[in-house]
């Protein structure tokens, strides 16, 4: 072997020395092990010791010392003494396989290295290498790219999420951050323990045998040339979409899906530590009723869904020739689907709610609003715990159960969504059944109902007759700041009158008063509940079109008797107030009538007696319609389901489809009857104003006046019979059929050609 000359062995020891260390950042030379290798990776340290040769250079024992101290020989080209390619001895090329090894565990030199753009790459310095070389090289540098690329996302994200800790404004920044995404991290450096791990292994063949080929390293490495680009691929896809939280549940599985065994195995692993992190919060939520979601991760939230379709503009107005009904108008009448409106069904003032667009996709959205429900009401409970009179939990002292179940399913290697399901409908079994026994029986449900049958649907028809002679005169005029107190004095007056005396019941009801300049209600809850058009009354014009009704809902009613649900309750009860007030209304008529009977009459006197007459005839079958046919019926049925079940979702299930029905079959919901059916009753105020003002005979205003009001009503009248004909024909809605049958059981409005009030004309 030839000598080497002074300034060759100065080049040879600054390549020891990049050799021996990690190449990201330069170094100077010196004894301190920190100052020299400041970035071994943790599974090299652990196989590598150090030592310091006489000339004060520190190297590795293990990794870069075999064969004394290969890494360290002084190397000969034959290129260099007109050779061909390669390495001169054994030992030159035994520290080129180290160098690679380093390379391939994250820590390129000068023979392999790292371009941020390009990756690790064979240096381009050494032309004695064969193109066929290279290309293996460089298929085994493809994955200590990779390898570098895989643990700086590990580093960097998971720090991310500790700084996050502190300084939670940055989360509004776009940056990936949250718990799912670390333990993503932590899945991810598991999956890369066993090529470390090869690495590892490698080195000791090498070093047991230096006479190894690079094809033996390709050879063991090879595993990892399927798995690497799969597993890049799902960490490209959560950089550049920014995938969040449950999201990640979600790209992980859908990737796991494949039909390569070392991908699918690798993926499911992920996915097993991600899947840690939502069992640890789906017992924190379902044991305890903690939404621990720092950062937003979790599909359920705090606060109302977010899911609310915008609403579409009104379309064609198409006249179809029957009295002003448009096409978009039938086609409501039509639709059989309407009173199942998601607005209408379900409370839209919830805490908690689902956040449906990071829920994964093998997670039915049913078994969610199962899990919802558990939390919701764990939750509501402990924070009930304050009242010392209530012992024992929701969960029938079960949370160690339970908690033991869900530690089960954690520890599974893959999610088993039978399991799963069968683990959260226990639970919610337990906290359905102790709720119906506190709703049911101890808190007296049926009673709730009674009351709320009693005020809200006018149950007690007695007080509310009462109500409606003493609070007639001062609910004309407009409302101003003092009618609220005024109608609630007359309230309590009319209570006492028809020994209403309870003294429990009457704090709990309030009526409101919306007058001008009084604080309106958000736009929110305005938005989600009852539109002005499906209003009894267009604006507060008097103190009857503002009336109101609130009830103090009493723990733990108030998770059936929500805000929302007390206000579709109110839309309800203006309605079936305004049907009885021209009710009693028409009937004082009548009594003005039978003090004139014996006083002589003429044509116009016999004209607007059977204009009342046909009013109160259409407007007693709708009072009896909606009392008889839908109220009581309706009522009858949610008792029913209330007393068969156990459950307490079915009757929160049962109770949304008594308020959803009562909304449709008393036609609030079908906006062209509904709207007929007001102006029939603005008719017959308008006729008792008229008739009250002039006790005697009409004179030639009050003439006109009732011609215009007996061709109104004619055409409501047409109108409405029109329309409940149409829709019977066509037999879509048996509601609208049953109200036809009680104003036409007699043939009386079919004879008359489906017009009231226009004879003697």
């Amino acid at each position: 072997m030839r000598k080497v000359r002074h300034s060759d062995s100065s080049r040879v020891e600054s390549r020891r020395q990049r050799a021996s260390g990690p190449s990201r950042a330069p170094h100077t030379s010196g004894t301190r092990r920190a100052d020299l290798f400041p970035a071994s990776p943790p599974h090299l340290q652990q196989q590598l010791s150090w030592r310091v040769d006489s000339g004060g250079t520190a190297r590795p024992r293990g990794l870069c010392a075999g064969r004394e101290g290969a890494l360290a020989s002084e190397v000969s080209w034959r290129g260099a003494g007109g050779g061909g390619g390669g390495y001169s001895d054994s030992r030159s090329a035994v520290g080129m396989i180290h160098e690679l090894l380093l390379a391939l565990s994250g820590y390129p030199g000068s023979i392999f290295t790292w371009n941020k753009r390009n990756g690790l790459q064979v240096s381009q310095d050494f032309p004695f290498l064969h193109p066929s070389e290279t290309s293996v090289l460089n298929r085994l540098c493809r994955l200590g790219t990779d390898y570098i690329r895989f643990t700086e996302f590990i580093e960097q994200y998971t720090g991310h999420v500790q700084q996050q800790d502190h300084h939670p404004s940055q989360q509004g920044q776009g940056g990936l951050h949250g718990i799912y995404l670390r333990a993503f991290c932590t899945g991810l450096d598991s999956v890369l323990q066993p090529y470390r791990q090869a690495l590892l292994d490698l080195e000791q063949e090498f070093l047991a045998d230096p006479h190894l080929s690079i094809s033996h390293v390709n050879y063991s490495l090879d595993q990892f040339q399927l798995l690497f680009p799969s597993v890049m691929v799902v960490v490209e896809q959560i950089k550049s979409q920014k995938i969040h939280g449950c999201q990640i549940l979600e790209t992980v599985h859908k990737h796991s899906c494949g039909g390569l065994p070392p991908v699918r195995s690798a993926l499911e692993k992920i996915l097993a530590v991600c899947h840690g992190v939502m069992y640890k919060q789906l017992s924190a939520w379902m044991l305890h009723g903690l939404l621990l979601d720092q950062h937003e991760e979790f599909f359920v939230k705090q606060g109302p869904s977010s899911g609310n379709v915008s609403a579409q503009p009104e379309e064609d107005e198409e006249d179809l020739g029957i009295g002003g009904l448009t096409g978009k108008q039938l086609r409501e009448l039509q639709d059989l689907r309407l009173i199942e409106e998601e607005n209408m069904l379900a409370p839209s003032l919830k805490q908690f709610s689902l956040r449906v667009e990071v829920l994964p996709s093998y997670i039915p959205v049913r078994v969610a609003e199962k899990i919802l429900f558990v939390g919701e009401s764990v939750q509501m409970f402990e924070n009930q715990n304050v009242n010392l009179t209530r012992k024992g939990s929701i969960l029938k002292n079960q949370e160690d159960t339970f908690a033991a179940e869900l530690h089960r399913l954690k520890q599974q290697p893959l999610f088993s969504l039978v399991d799963f399901e069968q683990v959260v409908d226990r639970i919610r079994s337990t906290v359905a059944e102790h709720l119906w026994k506190l709703m049911v029986e101890e808190s007296d449900l049926l009673g709730q109902l009674k009351i709320i049958k009693d005020f809200y649907l006018l149950g007690r028809g007695e007080l509310f007759q009462a109500f409606i002679d003493t609070a007639q005169h001062m609910l004309k005029t407009p409302p101003t700041a003092v009618t609220e107190h005024d109608v609630n004095v007359a309230f309590q007056q009319s209570a006492h009158k028809v020994l209403l005396d309870d003294d429990n019941l009457l704090p709990l009801l309030h009526l409101t008063i919306e007058y001008h300049g009084k604080e309106h209600k958000d736009a929110t809850q305005a938005r989600e509940g009852p539109s002005r058009e499906t209003s009894p009354r267009e604006g507060p014009a008097s103190g009857w079109a503002a009336l109101g009704l609130s009830y103090k809902v009493q723990w733990p009613l108030h998770i059936l008797f929500t805000p929302a649900v007390l206000e579709k309750y109110n839309v309800v009860f203006k309605y079936l107030l305004s049907v009885r007030r021209v009710q009693a209304e028409l009937q004082h008529c009548w009594a003005l009538q039978m003090q004139r009977k014996h006083l002589k009459s003429n044509q116009t006197d016999a004209v607007k007696w059977r204009l009342r007459n046909h009013m109160a005839f259409l407007v007693d079958n709708l009072q009896y319609y909606l009392q008889v046919d839908v109220l009581e019926s309706q009522f009858s049925q949610l008792l029913h389901q209330i007393n068969s079940t156990r459950d307490f979702e079915s009757i929160r299930l049962a109770h949304d489809h008594f308020l959803s029905n009562l909304l449709a079959q008393s036609f609030i919901l079908l906006k062209p009857v509904f709207h007929c059916l007001n102006e029939i009753l603005d008719l017959c105020h308008s006729f008792c104003s008229l008739v009250s003002q002039n006790l005697g005979p009409l004179d030639e205003r009050g003439a006109a006046q009732l011609s215009i009001l007996v061709k109104g009503f004619s055409r409501q009248s047409s109108l409405l019979f029109k329309i409940l004909s149409s829709v019977r024909n066509h037999q879509i809605n048996s509601d609208l059929a049953q109200l036809l049958l009680r104003l036409d059981y007699n043939k009386y409005y079919t004879q008359a050609g489906g017009t009231l009030g226009s004879f003697g004309m």
